[in-house]
């Protein structure tokens, strides 16, 4: 067996290049984050490298995964940066990663069984459908040309519905029918062709002649002639060091964020099972779920340190894996350094930020509704029966609290929204009598990750 289709970690220069497709292959996901959240693309890309390598060091150089922004937290990022500012939200996210090690601990004390108890389906089944429903206004109001609270215009209606269309339908054709590497990256290609469009309409004049007669109406009118502005590019140096921030401390933002952080958590096992049944190995034994739990925990804490979105394993990389047979851990390694050098790359982050909103608008309308749906599918592959009153009880308070917009004041903090609603429902599975429930978990572990993009 060559080093490549080994399980066994090899460092060797040979290898760079299928490290970088790697790379590659999680690219449209990785930047996708940070551009709807307002974080920096170049940092996620740094902090991203540098993730995977602690996760490697952690896990001994075991696993062949890639980790990378989470869409779990797009919601709580958007909220937080609005609300507090990316400082304040970056100690939020450093506390969620913070709470994977914890949980890392309690799996080395009280074994698997105790999350399986604390953090079933009935709790993580709703928290992630909150997730992708509480986004869904921000993804039609960019969708349809106007700022993420809908407050003013960006894009004309009509010119915005065009490259949100064709950006949407891309991303769901290569996801329905394509094969190989292309049924991998569906995010990139609807990127890719939402802002070719956007370059047409543009050169042919579409644009200028739509926004010349274009009515805004009550709202504020922010729309251009154009909707590509190459001089942002020209501006940007060659090479630049990320614009790194750093956490202050916000006990708010710690109590709104952490509970987001259940779902990705408990979803980490189908994560490592997925992989080890690609690769042939059992990783949950060697290195343990426990260490590629803390690996993980302290990849998030370290992006947060820097101003980068939380971690996690990407199921795109890991298809790529299963695709090229390449089960060499240190290709990931090479992918990390990829990563990390292409985050010094000043113009990259100029040219990302050239993309229209409603090419974001787009793909987000399939994001967002996909992550509900896969909040759905944890209920229903749980086997749960949800009228019995103790599971409706807890999905409905979940939902509603987390949707309707519930929040608290502690008197030194206010807590609402998404950490509310997980923060309750753990509380109501923990306190509610167990009567003719149903089990927590099925005998196997059945993952379905927030962060699977490629199951668009």
């Amino acid at each position: 067996m060559s080093d490549v289709h080994s399980t066994e970690y090899s460092f060797k220069p040979k290898d760079a290049l299928l490290g970088a497709q790697m790379l590659f292959v999680a690219f449209g996901a990785l930047v996708l984050v940070p551009l709807l959240t307002g974080l920096d693309a170049n940092v996620a890309l740094f902090t991203a490298g540098a993730g995977t390598l602690v996760f490697q060091v952690v896990t001994r150089g075991r696993v062949p995964v890639f980790l990378a922004s989470s869409f779990a937290f797009i919601a709580p990022i958007i909220y937080g940066v609005q609300t507090w500012g990316i400082p304040s939200t970056m100690c939020g996210l450093f506390a969620a990663g913070v709470l994977y090690v914890i949980i890392s601990t309690l799996i080395r004390i009280f074994g698997v069984g105790m999350l399986r108890r604390v953090l079933p389906p009935v709790v993580t089944g709703p928290v992630i459908m909150v997730i992708g429903l509480i986004l869904a206004p921000v993804a039609v109001h960019m969708a349809l040309g106007r700022t993420g609270d809908g407050s003013a215009w960006l894009v004309p209606n009509t010119t915005a519905m065009i490259i949100a269309g064709v950006a949407l339908i891309t991303t769901i054709f290569a996801s329905l029918l394509g094969k190989g590497w292309i049924k991998l990256i569906p995010i990139l290609l609807g990127i890719l062709a939402g802002y070719a469009t956007s370059l047409i309409l543009d050169a042919t004049g579409f644009t200028a002649a739509t926004q010349a007669a274009f009515d805004p109406g009550q709202l504020q009118n922010w729309t251009g002639p154009t909707l590509v502005n190459f001089g942002k590019i020209a501006e940007a140096p060659l090479l630049a060091v990320p614009n790194f921030t750093f956490p202050t401390w916000n006990l708010e933002a710690v109590l709104f964020i952490v509970p987001v952080a259940i779902a990705p958590a408990i979803e980490h096992f189908g994560d490592i099972l997925a992989i080890s049944g690609i690769a042939g190995k059992d990783y949950v034994k060697d290195p343990g779920i426990q260490n590629t739990m803390l690996g993980d925990g302290l990849a998030t804490s370290l992006a947060a340190v820097l101003g980068g979105p939380p971690n996690t394993t990407y199921s795109e990389v890991s298809g790529a894996v299963a695709l090229t047979r390449a089960f060499n851990p240190g290709i990931m390694t090479w992918a990390s350094i990829t990563a990390i050098v292409l985050a010094f790359v000043g113009k990259l982050g100029a040219v990302l930020n050239t993309i229209p909103v409603p090419v974001m608008g787009g793909i987000m309308i399939l994001l967002f509704g996909a992550i509900t749906v896969i909040g759905i599918n944890t209920l229903v592959r749980a086997g749960n029966d949800l009228m019995l009153p103790r599971n409706m009880a807890i999905v409905a308070v979940i939902l509603v609290f987390g949707i309707g917009g519930m929040s608290f004041d502690l008197v030194i903090v206010k807590l609402g929204g998404i950490g509310l609603a997980g923060i309750v429902g753990v509380l109501l599975n923990l306190i509610l009598p167990c009567k003719d429930c149903n089990d927590p978990l099925p005998d196997e572990i059945k993952g379905t990750d927030p962060d699977h993009h490629t199951d668009l």
